[in-house]
């Protein structure tokens, strides 16, 4: 143990992926503890609400390694808390900006899916219209409960041993000179732990500016904070009960919406909708939450054209933040003692329960930092902060292209 340290690690943000962190963290035996700024059950930031979409239809291997170890982490978390988190719907993903290679993808990796024709399609879910051919995944897609998934991963993770603390916001990370620990400051004091794993969403490059391996400020950081306004809509008088939806992606043409679309039944509060990135840039600190008029309009015209089992005049609007990466891949690194997870982009979720062991692999200060486990080499490669900040001006780095659209 360093001298004058108090814990292993903090982590810093309290959401679906410090949460998941925690929990991986307490459970290998480490002192941790959890600082979240908000209280419980806050809707700040990105982690909040009902259902998120949860589905295998991605063409990179990265993201499919880590799907397939995050449903396993999920079914283990409700095992450990008796909490339903991940419901089986179905999904079906169609749209003329459907990946060609996704077929393939699926193939390659076992999981089960079937082509249908749009009519056949309409038939078996009379609450949507379709778009060309429809790949449906049967067994293996569905949605995620957040709210109960981040009071499950922090539950565990008290119970593992680790020190939960909401209403804590921390003002700033003091590396200290030996480079083996970290001061972290908040309103109530100090603490000095191994690992700091920083985990904020849309306040990351706040809250790293100025820490030693960390760009200097927001501008100089890849990444994009926008709100967003999906919807709930009411299910129309005579269609299917909420049970009966599956998960749906809409890859819509190019210039035809403002993006691509996502939607999911979502009990008790309807049908969910949502496009995708595309609303106002933002300040966290300084948002309305008040809908984007023009936006929402946008999205009661595509229910309207695209939804015929909801409801485009009854809708209760959502606002949520996005924390975006130009590729919309995430960022997982570790520099010096700090530990890094940012950049969700909107389809994060899903993969909460791997990320969380990733995040817990870097920041574990007795030597598991990298990639033991499933996400490989690759990923770290894949999701290493140097990709985005050291590239030559104007080289793309392809995200996924799968076209992630999903709350």
């Amino acid at each position: 143990m360093v001298v004058g340290t108090d814990v292993d690690v903090v982590v810093v943000g309290g959401g679906v992926m410090g949460s998941a962190t925690a929990w991986q963290l307490a459970g290998r035996g480490l002192d941790v503890v959890l600082l979240e700024r908000f209280g419980a059950g806050h809707v700040h930031g990105a982690s909040h609400g009902a259902s998120r979409l949860f589905r295998h239809t991605y063409t990179e291997p990265e993201y499919l390694d880590l799907v397939e170890e995050a449903g396993r982490l999920w079914r283990d978390l409700e095992a450990a808390t008796g909490t339903q988190l991940l419901t089986i719907t179905g999904g079906v993903t169609h749209g003329p900006g459907l990946d060609p290679h996704l077929p393939d993808a699926l193939s390659a990796r076992g999981v089960p899916f079937t082509w249908l024709e749009p009519d056949e399609a309409a038939e078996r879910w009379p609450g949507l219209r379709f778009d060309g051919p429809v790949l449906h995944e049967p067994g293996t897609a569905g949605r995620v409960h957040a709210d109960r998934a981040v009071t499950a991963l922090q539950d565990e993770a008290a119970r593992s041993g680790a020190s939960v603390r909401h209403d804590r916001p921390v003002r700033r990370l003091e590396p200290l000179g030996s480079g083996d620990a970290v001061r972290v400051v908040t309103d109530d004091g100090t603490v000095v732990a191994r690992r700091v794993v920083v985990t904020v969403g849309a306040w990351t490059a706040g809250l790293l500016a100025g820490v030693p391996g960390f760009p200097t400020g927001a501008a100089a950081w890849p990444l994009v904070v926008t709100q967003e306004q999906p919807a709930h809509f009411a299910a129309r008088t005579g269609a299917p009960p909420l049970d009966a939806w599956p998960g749906f992606v809409h890859a819509v043409a190019p210039g035809s919406w403002p993006s691509g679309t996502y939607g999911m039944a979502t009990p008790g509060e309807g049908i969910k909708v949502g496009f995708h990135g595309v609303g106002p840039v933002t300040d966290p600190d300084r948002r309305t939450f008040a809908p984007e008029p023009v936006q929402l309009e946008q999205l009661r015209s595509y229910v309207a054209q695209w939804v015929p089992g909801a409801d485009p005049d009854a809708l209760d609007p959502i606002s949520c933040t996005y924390t975006t990466t130009p590729e919309s891949d995430f960022v997982l690194d570790r520099r010096g003692p700090v530990v890094v997870g940012a950049g969700f982009s909107g389809h994060g979720f899903k993969f909460a329960t791997a990320v969380g062991r990733v995040l817990a692999d870097l920041a574990d200060p007795r030597g598991r930092a990298g990639t033991a486990g499933a996400a490989g080499v690759a990923a770290a490669d894949r999701f290493a902060l140097a990709r985005l900040l050291d590239r030559p001006a104007g080289a793309a780095v392809p995200g996924p292209s799968s076209t992630p659209v999903e709350r």
